[in-house]
């Protein structure tokens, strides 16, 4: 296997083609979930795995696997997966790095002839970024059993689009069940959309689990009011309530530092008229903690302090995701922690800060993920930048750490078989890791 390696510049060619379905004039991206533009992306990625031999099913939230094959078809795949879609200002690594990587790792093993016990699959999973139809991982979600295929179907952007007319719309609404899929293990490469690994000039991070978050949409109902002729006494207005409430947010993170953060990032105040007293008011919640119990606490103090900011206005406060702390699995974690350390790159153990379709499929599957470095830490940003060197190194871990796992699976394999030719009866290894 002398002659197995990724390709750097094949790699970063495959990040540029993408980048310019969707590309912005600022340099980034804007490739929302079940458009157009996401279809075209997907009918890209569809043609150079099939390119590579691999045979593409989708399941029936438009979730594509490409899979090659394996020695052992009885074994589940290897599965490395991650999201082709973006933020109306995304950029051209976010995602998208994680399935072209697991691309590339295809193209690497068929060029070199080398074979697996187990399939190796690549997934593209659908609404990850949560933009268009909230909440985020919705199709991972369902993969995992957290939603019902028929409440992620029926999930309407804010044009009143549901998310399953949109996929029929795309032509990507398959046959298969999602989540009658099984997998023996799933690794994912993400930029860190932070600014650990830069700062500390390591080029890999070793993701060992995924930090709590909750998302929360807020109404408030005032009354309209000419702006002019209300008096500031006897104005019922809706904004400057929901303005206290934005400051709440602030507040709240604070007093749970230095762990934890809270957003508000959509405004929507109504009739948005200049000279008219804000009516009603709509805006969204996004907090977050490596602690379920800190979560809660947050939450407990938000409906406080809204009730307080609200001023006898009517409020109402609906979660609509919940998404509790993942610790990612052993197994997965050391075969990629060996496989920086056989490759020589820096590296440290990190959890994420952001959410991942890996969340949910820890649910169900081995997991683990790999991050590298992007500048300043930004991202769901048009500015959203990462050096050639770190992408490929993150690739590279990832191919040594899919062989990694499929090694332990073959000798799993034919330990079980030696035992069971022996007249041994019971399980050779732990429940837990594949």
């Amino acid at each position: 296997m002398s002659n197995l390696a990724i390709d750097p510049a094949r790699l970063w060619s495959s990040i540029l083609q993408t980048a310019a379905i969707g590309a912005t004039p600022r340099g980034g991206i804007c490739r929302l979930a079940l458009t157009e533009l996401d279809r075209a992306v997907r009918d890209w990625f569809v043609a150079e795995c099939e390119a590579v031999g691999c045979t593409v099913t989708v399941d029936d939230m438009g979730n594509i696997f490409a899979r090659r094959p394996g020695r052992d078809p009885a074994l589940p795949p290897i599965a490395i997966g991650s999201h082709l879609d973006t933020q109306p200002t995304g950029g051209k690594f976010d995602g998208v790095i994680g399935v072209l990587a697991g691309l590339e790792v295809l193209r690497a093993l068929a060029e070199s002839g080398t074979g697996t016990e187990a399939p190796i699959e690549v997934i593209d999973w659908t609404n990850e970024e949560g933009s268009r139809f909230a909440p985020a991982m919705l199709s991972s979600g369902v993969f995992a059993g957290a939603f019902t295929r028929d409440w992620a179907h029926a999930r309407a952007d804010r044009a009143g689009t549901r998310f399953g007319d949109a996929l029929s719309a795309i032509g990507y609404r398959g046959d298969a069940p999602c989540g009658a899929h099984p997998l023996s293990a799933h690794f994912e490469l993400h930029i860190e959309q932070g600014p650990i690994l830069e700062d500390e000039d390591r080029v890999i991070g070793i993701v060992t689990g995924v930090q709590g978050m909750r998302w929360y949409e807020v109404t408030v109902a005032g009354e309209e009011g000419h702006a002019g002729a209300t008096p500031m006494r006897l104005r019922r207005d809706a904004l400057l309530a929901s303005a206290r409430m934005i400051q709440s947010v602030e507040r709240i993170a604070h007093a749970h530092a230095p762990d934890a953060v809270g957003t508000v990032g959509l405004i929507d105040a109504r009739p948005n008229s200049r000279n008219v007293v804000p009516g009603e008011v709509f805006f969204t919640v996004d907090l977050r903690h490596p602690d379920d119990v800190v979560l809660e606490a947050m939450e407990g103090a938000m409906h406080a302090a809204f009730e307080g900011d609200a001023g006898g206005l009517a409020l109402s406060i609906e979660r609509v995701w919940d998404n509790p702390a993942v610790a990612f699995d052993p197994g997965c974690i050391a075969a990629v922690r060996d496989a920086a350390v056989a490759l020589g790159h820096p590296a440290r153990e990190i959890v994420s800060g952001a959410g991942h379709d890996s969340a949910y499929v820890a649910r169900v599957a081995p997991t683990a993920m790999i991050f590298v470095p992007c500048a300043g830490g930004l991202s769901h940003n048009e500015a959203e930048s990462a050096e050639q060197a770190h992408v490929a190194a993150g690739a590279a871990v990832l191919l040594h750490a899919v062989l990694a796992t499929d090694r332990r699976l073959a000798a799993a394999r034919q330990g079980r078989v030696s035992r069971e030719t022996a007249g041994v009866r019971g399980p050779v290894i732990d429940g837990g890791s594949a």
